[in-house]
């Protein structure tokens, strides 16, 4: 667990909350991304950008900051830790993406906890004021590139073994001319008081 930024009462901060990735996922994300998206009309995602979110909040006042921060560190250690899987690639109008899918959990009769993990952070920051709950429902997926005009690549995905995400963050994102700049504010591990699985 990492320690929340000091920051003054009247600053604001662009919130998100993601799951964070193991380093070899992520070392095996970006080697994919320089042999696949080289030359592409496109900004590849940086390595510390790469990450599942779970809920953007939008701008917030800094007295927000610590609340959400209890929300993450609560659902965190509630959680069952799930298990993706790269199951594509696909694009929108502005972003590239490895879109996951969720694998069953060795124990489990059910395939869901990612869903389980998103929805109880969404309910609790709803619940404490800071979140609204956008109309389309939560797909786990990976950004990977960014761009104006969308390129219309068809790419083969990534061959990843299913993977467990490292934990859950709270990041502040900063705008800036050359792009979004992230700072995590709170991180936490998963399933820190999950009992059997």
């Amino acid at each position: 667990m990492t320690s929340r930024a000091t920051v003054a009462p009247d600053d604001r901060f662009r919130l998100f909350c993601a799951l964070q990735l193991p380093d070899d996922v992520v070392s095996s994300l970006v080697s994919w991304q320089s042999s696949t998206l080289a030359g592409a009309e496109a900004r590849i995602v940086p390595p510390d950008h790469l990450h599942v979110t779970l809920a953007f909040l939008g701008s917030r006042p800094a007295a927000d900051v610590d609340a959400i921060a209890e929300v993450v560190q609560r659902v965190a250690r509630n959680a069952r830790v799930p298990l993706l899987r790269v199951r594509r690639y696909r694009e929108t109008q502005r972003v590239g993406m490895l879109v996951l899918e969720e694998e069953l959990v060795p124990g489990d009769t059910y395939v869901g906890r990612a869903q389980e993990l998103a929805g109880a952070l969404m309910q609790q920051l709803e619940e404490r004021g800071v979140y609204k709950r956008e109309r389309r429902g939560w797909m786990p997926h990976l950004t990977v590139a960014r761009f104006r005009v969308p390129p219309k690549l068809s790419l083969e995905p990534p061959r990843l073994a299913a993977f467990s995400p490292s934990g859950v963050a709270l990041y502040s994102s900063v705008l800036h001319p050359t792009g979004s700049r992230y700072r995590v504010l709170e991180s936490c591990s998963l399933g820190i008081g999950e009992s059997g699985g």
